[in-house]
């Protein structure tokens, strides 16, 4: 994948569109923390003129959210995100992992550790002490600067807290009897993934029945696992290609043919890009079989209607996810399934399309900076005033959902395909 990966760097002409489109150079403004910076320092990584183990080089590549918002301004057609994987992969060869990192990819590998690590997090998250221990005392801060002190200055055990309350089913709000499902026209396979389907199995549910009401029949698969893309992110490149081929191997076991459905932006991303990472595998070309038939799903709801629901009275604000929005350019999906609400408002969101400082595991290697990020996002809600934010990702409902508990915000964070189930009375 490294020479495809450095190709995609080769129409970069320094114009500097990207600069302002990057969420981590408005917050250092060193030029070393943009997009078009970095590319000097990936193109000196491929050409070997800088070494891997450079601390320049580490330092500004690790600031980097890979949220590929630079990729969408592009005038160029410069594909960004994969080049950075490769550089990470590189850096990690020569430097070795952090022992944190080490640790979370040792959980993430096999199945039953996770099990394990996700069967603790719910009998906690069921306690509601994290919601009880990270709720924002007293009145919610009056200014931006005081909403944003109130989050970046919180112990990083605060935060995990907060991260795990984010994760807890709400109710639903159903605004109309259940409706009944249509006669199935159409079967698809569900990836559940490792933290949606650990934390968010609600979500799964929201899912299998939303598509019901629309006609289509979730099979599942058994002996799939993670997408990869943490690993991908730490540098493992090995461990998502290990990945990739389970995954491969499962669905075309358990469903030949059939398209695949994911509600996770970020594995939807990875799984879209299977085909890249093993085209030097023996399972090439059912790798890239598999990666056409991978769908959002907003994308499959938007394309069969969807259905319209009962009333919702809500105001509601959308917060795209970088790796729907910006990888896998799904945009206006999301909304066409928050549009089939009766009664749901939906709020202009400023700077709805950037980064809220998730990014995988971001928010553990760089936590000053991921919550800098975030506080822009935040400053944004308040000014919106939403009662809930609608997001597709699993790290971007538990950032802001943390953010948001400790601003006292006051704002709920839901699946779009939750709002649109609770519509049908689900």
């Amino acid at each position: 994948m490294t020479a495809r990966a450095w190709a995609g760097l080769q129409p970069c002409v320094h114009c500097g569109f990207c600069l302002p489109a990057c969420p981590t150079y408005e917050v250092t403004s060193d030029e070393a923390d943009s997009p078009r910076g970095r590319i000097v320092l990936l193109r000196a990584l491929a050409a070997r003129a800088i070494a891997a183990d450079d601390p320049s080089l580490d330092l500004h590549l690790d600031r980097c959210l890979g949220c590929r918002a630079c990729e969408s301004v592009c005038p160029s057609g410069v594909v960004y995100g994969p080049a950075l994987e490769a550089a990470r992969a590189r850096i990690a060869g020569a430097r070795g992992r952090p022992a944190s990192l080490r640790v979370g990819l040792w959980l993430l590998a096999r199945p039953e550790r996770q099990r394990a690590l996700w069967a603790l997090a719910r009998v906690a998250r069921a306690t509601r002490l994290p919601e009880l221990l990270a709720r924002a005392p007293g009145a919610p801060p009056a200014s931006p600067a005081a909403r944003r002190s109130s989050v970046t200055s919180v112990p990083r055990p605060v935060l995990a807290l907060a991260m795990l309350a984010a994760t807890r089913p709400r109710n639903g709000r159903a605004g109309a009897p259940a409706l009944p499902p249509p006669a199935l026209s159409a079967e698809m396979a569900l990836f559940r993934g490792c933290v949606m389907d650990g934390l968010f199995g609600h979500v799964h549910g929201a899912t299998v029945r939303a598509l019901a009401v629309n006609g289509v029949a979730c099979r599942p698969v058994a002996g799939q696992v993670c997408c990869g893309a943490l690993a991908a992110h730490a540098g493992d490149e090995e461990g998502a290609r290990e990945l990739a081929r389970a995954n491969v191997l499962a669905f075309d076991a358990a469903a030949p043919g059939l398209p695949i459905v994911t509600n996770s932006a970020g594995c939807g991303a990875m799984l879209k890009a299977y085909g890249d990472w093993l085209a030097d595998d023996p399972l090439a070309e059912r790798a890239h079989a598999f990666a056409a038939r991978v769908r959002d799903v907003s994308e499959v709801l938007a394309e069969r209607g969807p259905r319209r629901g009962g009333a919702l009275p809500l105001r509601v604000a959308y917060d795209a996810p970088c790796h729907l929005h910006h990888a896998q350019r799904v945009t206006d999906a999301p909304l066409a399934v928050l549009a089939a609400i009766p009664e749901l408002e939906l709020v202009p969101l400023e700077g709805s399309d950037r980064c809220c400082g998730s990014a995988g595991i971001y928010s553990l290697l760089q936590p000053g900076l991921s919550l800098e990020v975030l506080g822009a996002k935040l400053d944004a809600i308040a000014a919106a005033s939403p009662e809930v934010v609608a997001t597709g990702n699993p790290g971007c409902l538990m950032q802001i959902g943390a953010g948001a508990l400790l601003a006292g915000l006051g704002v709920e964070l839901r699946h779009p395909v939750e709002l649109l189930d609770a519509s049908y009375g689900g």
